[in-house]
């Protein structure tokens, strides 16, 4: 596939962040089946699926620090369940693996790289909420997480969101689980992406880092004996696929592949490749076709 545009931030965070299954060294990545593009698809004129199919290419962000969902691994390309999505959504729109061009797309830019046209499409754990749906639309939600805790690993102290209230908590700038932090009484401490969280937590600037579930029980398998999750989820963050605002034959396009991939198992596949090799798999939720 095309090269990812990477920052020298990300070349840092994927050397820390070579990913495995949990309890076991071995790395599943190059191991996916290649997700063969539709042949001889058509589309309507004037469509954003026409000119995608007839330009042969996509340009998808997505996250580079995440384990699990989208992580640069040793080849310098993302992997992960956001990716494989991505991979599928391509696929069905005629255009092969290596015709994708994947964009570093961290919390604070999701919205102005969809507006500005710098991506395509954004697949990054990305939250569907009211805020966001004024600026972008949103197929999905392809996958429904929750906000949690990442603590030390010997940390005895915290085992809810109600022990946060007034403890430094490091997040990331411009995402859900940042606000609800301030909701509940937390002081955040904000980055740019989680894992750059980890030496603050390690060094006890904060207490803890708070964000979705699945993106904390990466970062853990990848920190094996140093990090736990604890609690349990206290928000619903269904994770949506970023759009154009007002494209509405996309996102209704979108959708029809998100549930065909449910029905013909490649979504399952994806998931078991990538974040199920730690989290066990659940039902994905119905699309919203609002």
């Amino acid at each position: 596939m095309k090269r990812a545009r990477l920052p020298l931030i990300a070349l840092a965070a994927a050397g820390a962040l070579a990913l495995t299954a949990c309890g076991g060294g071995d790395d599943t990545s190059g191991d996916d089946a290649a997700v063969e593009p539709a042949e001889e698809v058509t589309f309507d004129e004037g469509t954003t699926m026409a000119a995608l199919n007839e330009a042969g290419s996509i340009t998808i962000g997505t996250k580079f620090d995440q384990p699990l969902f989208g992580l640069v691994g040793p080849s310098g390309d993302p992997e992960g369940f956001d990716v494989e999505i991505g991979k599928i959504i391509a696929a069905q729109l005629g255009i092969s693996e290596e015709n994708i061009e994947w964009v570093e797309t961290v919390s604070a830019n999701r919205e102005p790289f969809i507006e500005n046209g710098q991506v395509d499409i954004v697949i990054a754990t990305y939250t569907i909420n009211d805020a966001r749906k004024e600026v972008v639309s949103f197929a999905g939600p392809y996958y429904m997480a929750g906000q949690s805790i990442l603590v030390l690993a010997d940390n005895e102290d915290i085992a809810s969101e109600d022990d946060l209230v007034g403890q430094p908590v490091c997040s990331v700038t411009g995402s859900t689980p940042a606000a609800m932090l301030e909701e509940i009484g937390a002081e955040p401490v904000l980055t740019d992406t989680y894992s750059n969280c980890l030496e603050p937590l390690r060094n006890g600037q904060v207490v803890a880092v708070s964000t979705d579930n699945v993106i904390l029980a990466g970062l853990a398998a990848q920190n094996e004996g140093e990090f736990k999750v604890v609690g349990e989820p206290f928000t619903d963050e269904p994770y949506g696929i970023g759009l154009a605002l007002d494209d509405t034959d996309f996102r209704m396009w979108i959708n029809d592949v998100l549930e065909e991939s449910y029905a013909d198992g490649s979504y399952e596949q994806a998931w078991n490749d990538t974040a199920g090799t730690v989290l066990p798999y659940v039902e994905p939720p119905a699309p919203d076709r609002y």
